[in-house]
């Protein structure tokens, strides 16, 4: 990029609410596991004379991303129709919000890979309906009407993003918020989070905007970052040869990692938006907004400097363990069963997030529950298993998830602390291995670990380690 020009960046995110029932009607809204045109109604395939209602659920769950947005609520919003045909739309309009939206004026701070860190405001946010979904194929389009009146809310940032990076960042912070909500599953491979991005370019202390341009066909937060650094050089290359850049809509292309132009919005289209009779205004009661707010979650920054003072852990693992709701959910049940945060937050760093990563799953899919984790850890306390035999006990918990007590019990895994068993593996150790006997008494301390390793081998690790290393010890000083 040209260090003559900068970027200017704003997007639009659609976010489908995650309702039991569609925004206007009754019809169930998981349409991806119904059969095609089931999950339908008069209502939601736009039939002559079937009125819309609001979803009660969809206004609350609107509100609540709003507030986790740091948006504004406007007590009194209105619902409008946006007009144009297109086969997926089967009123031949939109019912959203154009004139007042029910949210304004947010701001999401974020922080980039490299660490620095900025705001992004956010212009507006509207209560919406999703369209048909169109499937394509060789010779023909289908349409399945299941996803037609699927609530959504489309978020949408002020012109305040400078550069890829900073877009990233804006998505990902704002899926995580969101998704602590729950009023989402903010997932872009289900289709329940799509992003457009508008870009322009301006030479440097220029206050116009540039002309923008629309893309879309985004299907991750790679694909978005990809767009953006191509399209911004694409519009610098032509504004360097002398050229213009026109206001149009584009399209990814994935596999070649180009734009493509969809439709130019040169003239500008008539959606001929007016005030949707058939839905009264939108009015936001103190109680209702009270009730939502009592509702927020702990959102993960919060959550981290909890942590930090709570558990005392450091500011990387309070942002590791805080970073999804679910992680952070599963490390405090761990607390709250073996009543120690600090050995908790090591076993859901280590051995449990490795295993997530190994098998390339989430921690909702993660067998071991949180509860057996924190008896493995009691049982390491009250010196019932040490630390080595814990590990393994936690490789058979993989496979058979259930008491760790009893996986002790059956595998005869409990911990050797009688004096006399000890003894019996220490003696032995120390008369097979004369020379590490010799050479730590020449000073070589590493001799001292390898005897304790021995020790701890001959007892297939059940003993004591504390018991073998001062018993060892006192033998070779004694």
């Amino acid at each position: 990029m040209s260090m003559e020009y900068e970027t200017v960046i704003g997007l639009e995110v659609h976010c489908q609410l995650k309702t039991n029932t569609k925004v206007w009607c009754s019809c169930d809204a998981d349409y991806d596991n119904k059969e095609p045109n089931t999950a339908v109604c008069p209502i939601c395939t736009g039939q002559p004379g079937a009125l819309p209602k609001l979803n009660e659920k969809v206004l609350d769950y609107a509100i609540k991303a709003a507030l986790a947005l740091g948006c504004e609520i406007n007590r009194e919003s209105y619902f409008d129709r946006k007009n144009y045909f297109y086969p997926d739309s089967p009123k031949n309009y939109q019912i959203t919000q154009f004139f007042k939206p029910y949210a304004e004026n947010g701001v999401l701070k974020i922080t980039t890979n490299s660490g620095k860190e900025a705001s992004v405001g956010i212009e507006r946010i509207q209560i919406e309906e999703d369209t048909a979904k169109s499937i394509h194929t060789a010779s023909e389009t289908l349409l399945n009407y299941n996803r037609a009146s699927v609530p959504l809310i489309e978020i949408i940032s002020k012109p305040e993003i400078k550069n890829a990076e900073e877009a990233y960042a804006y998505l990902n912070t704002l899926k995580d918020r969101l998704k602590y909500t729950k009023v989402s599953d903010v997932s872009m491979e289900l289709g329940s989070l799509r992003c457009d991005a508008n870009v322009s370019v301006r030479k440097k202390g220029e206050t116009k905007l540039g002309t923008r341009t629309e893309t879309k066909n985004l299907n991750s937060f790679k694909a978005v970052v990809k767009a953006i650094e191509y399209e911004t050089n694409r519009q610098i290359e032509v504004l360097e040869n002398g050229g213009r850049v026109v206001q149009e809509t584009r399209l990814w292309d994935e596999e070649n990692a180009v734009t493509k132009p969809m439709r130019s919005k040169e003239e500008a289209m008539d959606y001929r938006y007016f005030p949707e009779p058939d839905l009264p205004a939108i009015i936001i009661t103190e109680s209702r907004l009270s009730n939502v707010k009592d509702e927020m979650p702990e959102f993960a920054d919060e959550k981290a400097k909890r942590f930090i003072n709570e558990y005392k852990l450091n500011e990387m693992e309070a942002a590791t363990l805080s970073s999804e709701q679910e992680l952070a959910e599963y490390y405090e049940e761990v607390v709250k069963v073996s009543d120690d945060a600090r050995l908790a937050a090591n076993w859901v760093l280590t051995e449990i997030l490795r295993v997530l990563k190994e098998k390339n799953i989430s921690i909702e899919e993660f067998s071991v529950e949180p509860q057996n984790i924190g008896k493995l850890i009691k049982l390491i306390k009250a010196n019932t298993i040490s630390s080595k035999i814990a590990k393994d006990v936690f490789e058979i918990l993989l496979s058979e998830n259930k008491d760790p007590e009893i996986i002790v019990k059956e595998k005869g895994l409990v911990q050797i602390t009688d004096n006399s068993e000890i003894e019996k593996i220490v003696e032995q150790v120390l008369a097979e291995n004369p020379q590490s006997v010799e050479d730590y008494k020449a000073g070589k301390s590493n001799a001292l670990k390898y005897l304790v390793g021995q020790s701890m081998r001959l007892s297939k690790g059940k003993a004591n380690p504390k018991m073998i290393n001062e018993m060892i010890l006192a033998r070779l000083e004694g």
